[in-house]
């Protein structure tokens, strides 16, 4: 039976007379194969999504980026901003019935912190985080962190989603075995079939933060489906016929030759999914050659044209494109033009060829990693195989599942032993708007993502804006991390773009930024 029948068989029984009262269902298509559910452990922007259904956070962002009590009831700080003491609401608990304590927030606290580069920071300040009582937790500061409770409402991923302590308890490094969070939705790891289906299943005890109005990650979560389905359809065309047919409520990531075709349907709207663009990166392994020499990255910049890598997955529509784009989202108040010169000058190939002999490149094996099942990604990737192909370099090119791609380059290993030499992936807006979550633009080596680069300015600089008293001192250290990223290259942005979402028309209520299910209602 072909999956497509199989969705029409299940949606045929959901829509049963025989049923006394049918559950309330989404079906949706997610933009990848959800692989690993651990969302600490990985930066996968699946599995935040999975984990932003199951898990709830202390703090949530609203859509003027301010930080709200989410599990929190709220706060005290006192000692000149040294002490911090956060009281969890009434009446949470857990998706397997026990209450959830303050030592749970502080057990998974600890473990985001090992992970995520905000709370990596918000580590070296701490004295002590201990759970005073089973409703209340306190930072101990060596001096203040401003940005607390930004980090801690902060989507960028790693999130600071809470636990149970027995789960949080497990190593940042390995990988969780149990799903139980708080949220609006319990996983159901009976009906889980990676690389087919997902189901999530409304979560009847939670008890939604009273405090409104609902705004992106913040305030009431309100389930009003009983299951929500993840289909797991590789193929564009047939997530857009079951689109079409109603056998699919919401396809996250059309293509844009998919959207052309949807646009003509007046019972499905297209929307961007995120009011800012998404930037897009070419990743280089610093472990290993050849990338591991700075004048072999920089070999690379005259051949990257960026509106090539975004037209690749958006089309010509100028709307849809940034190109210009340096580290910082585009649009957002730390982004500049400064040190851009590399990407903005003229493009050459035959100058890409030229500073690779320059920098020693012998043919030495250059593995480029990448899915064929994610929309963004995998449109960079043959861009960027091409360029490499035109550079003349000895590509080993690599494309399996994105699941695969994520658990392949958590890999240290060289090139002849499975590893990897460069990837391209893309970011949500908020990733990249400032040095606080951005961990592609960290420095620190062995403690950073994938890449693993090992940048001191970069870290110094971080320190700095962390300390910065006002916006326009954060400006000028952003600037100086972009003449700094320029020139060590830990990534190449290529390109930023709108990213659009279709679904039926009869669903309302959606909350933009990301694909998020509470709060969305058919009607």
């Amino acid at each position: 039976m072909q999956r497509r029948d199989l969705i029409a068989a299940a949606a045929t029984a959901i829509a049963s007379p025989s049923l006394a009262q049918a559950p309330r269902i989404l079906r949706f298509v997610p933009q990848a194969n959800l692989t690993s559910l651990d969302p600490i452990w990985t930066t996968a922007n699946i599995t935040r999504n999975h984990a932003f259904m199951v898990y709830d956070t202390l703090y949530g962002l609203d859509a003027q980026f301010n930080a709200r009590p989410q599990m929190a009831a709220g706060h005290a700080v006192e000692d000149d901003g040294k002490r911090v003491t956060i009281t969890l609401r009434p009446g949470l608990r857990w998706h397997d019935g026990e209450r959830v304590t303050a030592a749970d927030c502080v057990q998974s606290l600890t473990r985001w912190m090992r992970r995520n580069p905000s709370g990596q920071q918000l580590a070296r300040q701490i004295d002590e985080l201990v759970a005073v009582d089973d409703t209340t937790l306190r930072f101990r500061l060596k001096k203040p962190f401003p940005l607390l409770f930004s980090a801690l409402a902060s989507p960028v991923n790693p999130v600071a989603f809470m636990m149970p302590e027995r789960i949080a308890a497990t190593d940042a490094f390995q990988q969780i075995r149990e799903v139980i969070g708080s949220g609006p939705f319990k996983f159901n790891p009976r009906e889980y079939n990676s690389g087919s289906l997902v189901v999530y299943e409304r979560n009847a005890e939670y008890q939604p933060n009273p405090n409104g109005p609902s705004s992106f990650t913040a305030g009431p979560k309100v389930a009003h489906f009983d299951r929500v389905e993840w289909r797991i359809i590789t193929d564009a065309a047939t997530s857009a016929g079951a689109l079409q047919t109603s056998e699919i409520d919401w396809f996250e990531q059309p293509p844009v030759e998919i959207q052309q075709l949807l646009r003509r349907n007046r019972n499905i709207h297209i929307e961007p999914i995120d009011p800012l663009p998404l930037t897009g990166i070419l990743r280089f392994n610093f472990l290993h050659g050849p990338f591991d020499k700075k004048e072999m990255r920089q070999a690379i910049l005259p051949a990257v044209n960026q509106s090539d890598y975004m037209s690749a997955i958006v089309g010509t529509d100028p709307a849809m494109i940034r190109t210009g784009v340096g580290i910082f989202t585009p649009g957002t108040p730390l982004a500049s033009d400064v040190g851009l010169e590399p990407l903005t000058g003229p493009r050459s190939l035959d100058r890409s060829r030229a500073l690779l002999r320059d920098a020693g490149y012998t043919n030495q094996v250059i593995r480029l990693i990448g899915p064929t099942d994610i929309l963004a990604p995998a449109a960079m990737t043959q861009v960027a195989g091409d360029m490499f192909r035109r550079l003349g370099v000895n590509l080993d090119f690599a494309l399996t599942d994105w699941g695969t791609v994520v658990q392949r380059r958590a890999s240290r290993e060289p090139v002849e032993r499975g590893g990897w030499s460069a990837f391209l992936t893309a970011f949500s807006s908020t990733d990249f708007m400032d040095p606080a979550g951005h961990f592609p633009l960290r420095g620190n080596g062995l403690n950073s993502w994938p890449g693993w680069p090992t940048i001191p300015r970069l870290e110094e600089l971080r320190d700095a804006w962390f300390d910065a008293p006002d916006l326009d001192a954060q400006k000028s250290i952003a600037r100086d991390m972009q003449r700094v990223a320029m020139d060590e290259v830990p990534f190449i942005p290529v390109g930023a773009y709108m990213s659009a979402t279709a679904h039926r028309a009869n669903l309302r209520d959606r909350v933009p930024g990301f694909a998020i299910f509470w709060n969305m209602r058919r009607g």
